[in-house]
């Protein structure tokens, strides 16, 4: 019988499993929860695991944002070779032999990787080159130029942990691809470096600690149905902590669920902001306009709303 599908709101921070893309990790909790409506906020390799935050019926809405987030990751890098998929998964493309390292020559190639860096995208990512991803065109040998793009790495703390072995922990922009970050290093070593291991930790204000993994989820809705998964939603605004809270009246909340901008004094904020209600119900984002007034972004209440 078919699934029934119903409406359901919040953001569930999955510790994505080794071996799933995030899509299929998407369509599983899709599926334990019976939501209508599901996204998730930007994609992790099938050989990461960790943080990987969902988003289901009104929280898609700040998906956006999550997307532009800045994300940390521990990874650990061997040292030695390039992979077609900077990853132990691809193809060897090239072995060298690794010299002894001092922590000096580790911080030394680490210094040009920090902060605003250049990054050329892999060729096996989701971009697109005329219509086409890239990964599709990597898989039937194609190769073409890619240009650079602008990242920042906030920081990058690294460690031998082996002689072949470096572990990275890495706190970057949106945009940033820990592959090419580790393949840069290697290079930078003078020996070669891919990614073997990769796990998130953080996403924008969501961290490790709220975690639930996929065999939690499948538990609890093997025993008590849909419902039972729900306990792990948390409300759409927790995405936005670290962004202004404004308090509107009645009359400001029902101007602005219109789609009204409302005056609102003491806010100077021009970024996103988070709008509540009277009663403390979280209305959705708004942002400041030029001439002071506060103007609904993206509204988690109905515009008929009253």
């Amino acid at each position: 019988m078919p699934i029934q599908r119903r409406d359901v709101d919040g953001i569930i921070l999955l510790d994505k499993p080794l071996g799933l893309s995030s899509n299929q990790a998407l369509g599983r909790v899709k599926y334990l929860l019976a939501a209508r409506k599901a996204g998730h906020t930007g994609s992790l390799d099938p050989l990461a695991t960790g943080l990987l935050p969902l988003c289901f019926g009104q929280a898609t809405k700040v998906s956006g944002w999550l997307l532009d987030a800045d994300k940390r990751y521990l990874a650990v890098a061997r040292l030695g070779m390039e992979t077609a998929t900077g990853d132990l998964e691809g193809e060897v493309l090239r072995e060298m032999p690794v010299p002894a390292l001092s922590d000096a020559d580790i911080e030394a190639a680490c210094e040009g990787l920090r902060g605003p860096i250049q990054q050329v995208p892999p060729m096996y990512s989701a971009l697109k080159h005329e219509g086409q991803r890239l990964y599709d065109l990597a898989r039937r040998g194609i190769e073409v130029e890619r240009p650079a793009r602008a990242v920042i790495i906030h920081s990058l703390s690294v460690e031998q942990v082996a002689p072949d072995r470096l572990r990275l922990e890495v706190h970057c922009s949106k945009g940033t691809y820990i592959r090419t970050l580790v393949q840069d290093l290697g290079r930078a070593l003078g020996c070669g470096a891919t990614v073997a291991e990769l796990r998130r930790t953080g996403h924008g204000a969501f961290d490790a600690a709220d975690m639930v993994s996929m065999a939690t989820l499948e538990a609890a809705a093997a025993e008590g149905g849909p419902e039972a998964v729900e306990r792990w939603l948390l409300p759409a605004d927790r995405a936005l902590v670290d962004r202004p809270e404004v308090r509107l009246d009645a009359a400001s909340s029902r101007f602005l669920r219109q789609g009204q901008p409302v005056f609102v004094p003491g806010v100077r904020e021009m970024g996103p902001l988070r709008l509540y209600g009277a009663v403390g119900e979280f209305l959705g984002i708004g942002e400041l306009q030029d001439d002071g007034r506060v103007a609904p972004r993206r509204l988690f209440v109905s515009a008929n709303s009253c």
